[in-house]
């Protein structure tokens, strides 16, 4: 399956109405770096799919999303994470374990750090999320270790903090059909970890931004279907994990 750059930027478009994603700059202006380590916060499916989307078209031929294997990796999901996003895919338990790569895409028998580690080598960008798992759309769990280790084997590389809001309502959990929401995707200033900055002071660092961002951001939205008066009860995402 070949896409072409063109078709490429129709999907984006397509994948960002469908999210109803709402692109912000932090900082007042999009302008991001030609390589990057994004991370967010993750509630959804559609999550590395939006990010994807929100990126300008000269930034997505580089950037590869980190996405589950067990998940991702077989079927029509696989041609569409490996052929159409590039998605690098990795186990969902354990980032030590050595494996075995299965296709040109698949995970480096080094593990899933240093296989990622290669992927920044070579110059591209990748989309992970440190959570590990998804969450419940509001609130931003504790962060794994892989983000810090990133930014330890490659400092010259940027971490962009990117917020998620409301992507999670689209599809919450078991739900099959989409929920119509508005969704927001926020880019934020680069971090860069600092020379003698620890593991755990660059980790909360990091996942301070996010809560910022979520708590300044998230909130009820409208929909394309008739409004209801529900209590104020919102639907919950579910649960996956992705990355370290």
């Amino acid at each position: 399956m070949n896409v072409g750059r063109a078709s490429r930027r129709s999907l984006a478009k397509l994948i960002s109405a469908f999210a109803g994603a709402r692109v912000v700059a932090a900082a007042g202006e999009l302008d991001l770096p030609e390589q990057a380590i994004y991370y967010a916060n993750h509630s959804s499916h559609l999550d590395f799919l939006t990010i994807w989307a929100a990126l300008p078209a000269e930034l997505q031929q580089r950037a590869r999303p980190v996405a589950a294997k067990d998940y991702w990796g077989s079927g029509v999901r696989k041609a569409f994470a490996e052929q159409i996003f590039n998605a690098y895919l990795v186990e969902r338990h354990g980032s030590s374990s050595r494996r075995q790569r299965t296709s040109d895409s698949g995970v480096s028998p080094k593990g899933q750090v240093e296989g990622m580690a290669e992927v920044l080598a070579a110059g591209g960008s990748l989309i992970i999320f440190p959570e590990g798992t998804r969450g419940d759309g509001d609130t931003i769990a504790q962060f794994h270790g892989g983000l810090y280790k990133l930014a330890r084997l490659h400092p010259e590389v940027p971490v962009v903090p990117v917020t998620l809001a409301n992507l999670g309502r689209i599809l919450p959990k078991g739900a099959v059909i989409p929920v119509p929401h508005l969704s927001t995707v926020i880019f934020c200033e680069p971090l860069h970890l600092d020379p003698n900055e620890d593991r755990q002071t660059f980790l909360t660092r990091a996942r301070q931004v996010l809560v910022e961002g979520l708590a300044k951001h998230q909130g009820p939205q409208s929909t394309d279907t008739p409004k209801q008066d529900d209590g104020g009860s919102e639907p919950r995402s579910q649960a996956r994990k992705d990355n370290p």
